[in-house]
């Protein structure tokens, strides 16, 4: 594919304009004006944050994204699908408790806020994936489905198991059903290190399959109840359970391509990443780290992939951030990778562009 236009801006204000103005003015040279939003149903895929982290987006970036959209003649809702593990986002009712907690209501966002795989996660379309090779059939939330238009606004971060949380991640992971989560994790099953292990069973709370178990006060997991969702690497604060096999975080990753693609394919898109906080593990945490790297800026553009392979660059050319776990791990000159040696981040990307996704290759395009 030829390169694909990724459209960026720093977090620089000069006096007299802010943050909100500089996005809108990036998505509209972007081209968000191009798509016909006319009484289209326009889902704006976001990740509201599980509740105690604090490096979610701020629902100011969805409100210029939303009415923005209105503006062109759009009817757009907020939306994320319900989560595999324990925690406050796994049933429509907490989900929606835990947007509004985290700000997220129809008033500070400007629009409704709805969970597209309904009260228990159970309402999904089976999507076929065109081109895929892991996946033939995605399920996807339904009120994903049901919309004309997909916006992928998202905050871009580290990952325990893909290596970055990117637009790919946001519509791919994000867009699953519970069911579509756990066709995605399958492949991957993580180990726990006896030798870190602390016995302090905070990986227990975390796993919502019961697959914890204990023997001489150290855990064991139980692989006939994991689903390899990889929560649980993150909960521990000993680094005790990792994943063995990388080849396994390299197929969660393509799969996750191919789910995005099954929700992207036929529909017009546009994406929008905020490179700020960039924390070492997923927003699904109940907690942040240090950010590695200081904020950089927003994209925005028509390419996922393109979009990701130029954060990620970004994020790769910064400095790290004293006494950030980045500092203390800054090895290879790959962060991604110093962060979480078990994931290669680029596997999304090669299997993005493969399927027809999206451009590895991209023009970066730079907005005052």
């Amino acid at each position: 594919m030829s390169k694909s236009k990724v459209y960026f801006t720093d977090m620089r204000c000069k006096a007299q304009t802010n943050l909100l103005e500089k996005l809108r003015r990036l998505i509209d040279e972007a081209g968000i004006g191009k798509i016909d939003f006319r009484q289209k149903y326009t889902a704006i895929k976001i990740h509201f944050g599980e509740p105690g982290n604090l490096a979610y987006l701020r629902p100011s970036f969805a409100r210029v994204v939303a009415g923005r959209v209105k503006e062109l003649g759009g009817m757009p809702f907020l939306t994320d699908c319900n989560t595999l593990y324990v925690g406050r986002r796994n049933n429509a009712l907490v989900h929606l408790e835990a947007a509004y907690e985290n700000g997220y209501s129809p008033f500070s966002a400007g629009c409704h806020v709805i969970i597209a795989d309904g009260l228990k996660g159970t309402d999904s379309v089976e999507v076929p994936v065109s081109g895929g090779r892991y996946v033939r059939t995605a399920d996807i939330g339904r009120a994903i489905m049901d919309a004309d238009v997909i916006i992928s606004l998202n905050h871009f971060k580290c990952h325990e198991c893909t290596g970055i949380g990117g637009a790919v991640k946001n519509i791919g992971m994000g867009s699953g059903s519970r069911s579509g989560k756990m066709k995605m994790h399958s492949d991957g099953k993580p180990e726990v290190d006896p030798d870190a292990c602390v016995g302090c069973r905070k990986c227990a709370a975390f796993c919502a399959q019961g697959a914890f178990v204990y023997n001489g006060g150290r855990a064991s997991i139980d692989h006939g109840r994991c689903v390899g969702c990889g929560f649980c690497i993150g909960s521990c604060n000993f680094n005790a359970i990792y994943n063995p096999s990388a080849s396994s975080n390299d197929i969660l990753s393509c799969k996750m391509a191919e789910y995005a693609k099954a929700v992207l394919d036929g529909r017009p898109s546009f994406h929008v990443t905020v490179v700020n906080q960039v924390s070492p593990y997923c927003d699904c945490h109940s907690e942040n780290d240090t950010a590695i790297v200081p904020d950089i800026g927003i994209f925005a553009g028509f390419d996922p992939v393109a979009l990701d392979k130029a954060c990620a660059d970004a994020v790769n050319a910064a400095p790290p951030i004293k006494n950030s776990i980045l500092s203390e791990r800054n090895l290879t000159g790959d962060c991604f990778t110093d962060i979480h040696p078990e994931t290669n981040w680029m596997a999304q990307i090669n299997h993005g562009a493969k399927i027809g996704l999206g451009s590895g290759d991209y023009e970066l395009v730079t907005i005052n």
